[in-house]
């Protein structure tokens, strides 16, 4: 069914289910600055909202708003600036 994640003391939430092609994950986090690991390669889709990302070997952030998207490697890490409450949408390869 669906499972329901929490991280950063309830900053970041997330409900997980397996979507048509591939597990995925919808959520809201809260403005603040974030680092993620990856176990699977992630594409994240911005829903609602801005996030400005240092992706993995890069040295300038980027942003990305609603309707872009952006790959980031299995088993890396990555940045995250929010500036408000932004939604997204995450599938797992």
């Amino acid at each position: 069914m669906f499972d329901v994640n929490s991280y950063f003391d309830g900053k970041v939430k997330s409900i997980a289910f397996e979507g048509e092609q591939l597990p995925t994950t919808v959520g809201v986090m809260a403005a603040g600055d974030y680092e993620f690991s990856t176990s699977k390669k992630e594409v994240m889709t911005v829903i609602s909202g801005e996030m400005t990302v240092l992706l993995p070997g890069e040295t300038e952030w980027q942003t990305f708003t609603k309707g872009q998207s952006y790959e980031i490697p299995a088993n890396d890490s990555f940045k995250l600036t929010l500036k408000s409450d932004t939604a997204y949408l995450c599938t797992y390869e």
